[in-house]
């Protein structure tokens, strides 16, 4: 029987992941239940993207604790770490609203001790014309972020225009020092790549991951169908030891998409599934 390998200061053992769930997956929830629930699952942190029924996180904030000021003082701050506040604006083509949000959600960042507020990458193509207008928008952040003296910062989901890697690292190349937000499944099923080459490629700049599974059968909304964790075609076993492999500190997000796609079951089902099926 072989042995088993001795954890020592210069073989330290394989890398735990930060496992993480995104409350896109129970949108209706409170903040505290949302936690409650991921605390019940094991995980180490959440995502926030949707609480109480409604995306405006600013407001819910704000209805639920009052001012960014006074949630600080009072030293409430959640059971679990929140790694990342989740904003509608896309980097190509910022609305005004997009940016008034944003910087409504930004103060709530810091009284959250949340290090990055998401954001979309927008666009098509990441041609010359959507990368200036994405380097535009940072540079806009960057001036908001030092003249009010914020801690937050950006991070960008590989949502819209960035699903292949050619395009990622033109991103890199336009707008640098913005970390990047993979999703995996994103590059997978609508860029048609290969996870772990993928990420051999961009993985210096990632600092949050998100991760689904699907069937390659049309639903609704989509030419695939989401389905449970372990269900479906998603290679995340390779993907996870890689990512082990590599020492990836940051999160690994179940990106539970319940909101968009009321078919789906719970987040509270999605998770225990995917213990069972040991997907993660």
């Amino acid at each position: 029987m072989p042995a088993t390998p001795q954890t020592t200061p210069d073989n330290p053992g394989p890398t735990v992941l930060l496992r993480c769930c995104s409350t896109l997956g129970c949108p209706d929830e409170s903040l505290e239940g949302a936690v409650d629930l991921a605390c019940r699952h094991g995980l180490g942190a959440i995502e926030v993207r949707a609480l109480g029924g409604t995306l405006d996180l600013p407001r819910y904030f704000f209805e639920r604790f009052g001012n960014p000021a006074e949630f600080t003082v009072r030293g409430s701050s959640p059971a679990l770490p929140m790694v990342a506040l989740n904003a509608s604006l896309r980097l190509a083509a910022a609305t005004a609203e997009d940016r008034e949000q944003l910087l409504a959600l930004a103060p709530w960042a810091d009284a959250l001790s949340a290090p990055r507020i998401r954001v979309f990458d927008g666009g098509n193509t990441a041609d010359e014309h959507e990368l200036a207008q994405a380097r535009a928008t940072v540079e806009w952040w960057r001036e908001e972020r030092r003249r009010r003296d914020w801690r937050v910062d950006l991070c960008v989901e590989t949502h819209d225009s960035l699903v292949t890697t050619p395009a990622i690292l033109r991103f890199v190349r336009a707008v640098p020092g913005v970390p990047v937000l993979w999703d995996a499944h994103h590059t997978w099923r609508r860029g048609g790549e290969e996870p772990l080459l993928t990420w051999q490629a961009i993985r210096r700049h990632v600092v949050h991951v998100h991760v689904k599974d699907s069937i390659n059968v049309p639903s609704a909304r989509h030419p695939h169908t989401y389905v449970l964790p372990g269900e479906g075609d998603f290679p995340i076993a390779p993907l996870l030891a890689a990512l082990r492999a590599d020492g990836f500190s940051g999160p690994v997000s179940l990106e539970w998409e319940k909101l968009w796609h009321p078919y789906l079951p719970s987040l509270d089902a999605a998770l225990s599934h995917a213990k069972a099926r040991g997907w993660w």
